[in-house]
């Protein structure tokens, strides 16, 4: 299903997208060939891709994560993954590194390879026009010992670097819910970050209750919550932005189906939606080719998708007179 012309031209943000997660196969090998005695050819780094369910495609992350080893590295794959969104009409994103992956598997310092992102963030907005902020990630069942590093770095390199501008949780919720976290989310807060969580992805609506509890003002999947009608009640009463992906909950088998997928029940019932692409290289499914399902296979119109880009933008962390600018380009467009 080849995304119109329309969703293109579209000015949109994407907020939930994991850098690790946009390196592609071609670009394993090229990492591969700096790093490995014996280089990925492409064959074995798309077989890499492949997983049957959550457990699985974890391990994918894990395997492709484990290629990123320098600044430069960090360089290639954060402006790779700039030029892509920049030709899908992105204006602004908010994309979540994965620091506890750095410290837990890894042992390693992140500040260098935190200046090859910072370099790529740069060069993108004065030759491509997109934005970004950085959201680290810690890995949930690793526990709050492992996240409290990354937090804590988020906190210690801010003022330096206001794109860091939040830190979030992700990793798999069957095995760590958000309460153990509850003391390092009012610390980030504290330090002036956002706070964001993965939720009810692959358990129920206690999970999102879970996040909203320790304070995440957005939610990642929230694809429980339609099983809660007083949990749905008060998304749509506070107007909590949620991170959809739905090509990544098929995916992964969160979801089995299209047709069971919430997004338009929870558009139609007044939530705060948003649609993002989360692990495009993983999914194969680009933040176009999200817009494109909404409107293929959820019959949303075109001013339904300009209302979905104005959520992206208004769920941002940005400052509200770029908001504002933001919100006019999509009002404009013809």
């Amino acid at each position: 299903m080849e995304p119109c012309s329309f969703i293109y031209r579209l000015p949109k943000a994407e907020l939930h997208l994991h850098l690790e997660g946009t390196v592609t196969p071609e670009t394993l090998v090229e990492l591969s060939m700096r790093h490995d005695a014996s280089p990925l050819d492409l064959a074995q780094a798309r077989a890499l891709y492949r997983y049957t369910d959550f457990s699985g495609f974890l391990m994918a992350f894990k395997a492709v994560s484990e290629h990123l080893r320098t600044a430069e590295d960090y360089e290639l794959i954060t402006w790779s993954m700039l030029e892509s969104l920049a030709r899908q009409g992105v204006v602004h994103a908010e994309v979540y590194v994965s620091v506890g992956v750095v410290y837990y598997w890894r042992r390693c310092e992140f500040e260098p390879l935190f200046g090859g992102m910072e370099r790529a963030r740069a060069r993108a907005e004065s030759e491509l026009g997109i934005s970004v902020y950085w959201i680290f990630d810690a890995v949930r069942h690793f526990g709050p010992e492992e996240a409290a590093p990354v937090f804590r770095k988020a906190a210690q390199l801010r003022p330096q670097f206001p794109s860091i501008i939040g830190i979030g949780i992700g990793g798999d919720e069957r095995r760590t819910g958000a309460e153990p976290f509850r003391d390092l989310y009012a610390e980030a807060r504290d330090a002036g970050l956002h706070l964001t969580a993965h939720a009810g992805e692959t358990v129920g609506p206690e999970s999102i209750w879970g996040a909203l509890n320790i304070g995440a003002e957005r939610l990642g999947h929230a694809l429980s919550a339609i099983h809660d009608p007083e949990l749905m009640d008060l998304l749509a009463e506070r107007q909590v932005p949620l991170e959809i992906c739905v090509s990544s909950n098929l995916r992964t088998g969160c979801c089995r189906t299209v047709e069971d997928h919430p997004l338009r029940r929870y558009f139609d019932s007044g939530l705060m939606v948003t649609l993002n692409s989360d692990d495009p290289a993983l999914f194969e499914s680009d933040l176009t080719d999200e817009y494109g399902l909404a409107q293929k296979r959820f019959a949303f119109t075109e001013e339904q998708l300009r209302e979905l880009a104005a959520n992206s933008i208004e769920a941002s962390f940005l400052p509200a007179e770029k908001k504002v600018m933001l919100l006019r380009g999509i009002e404009s467009l013809k």
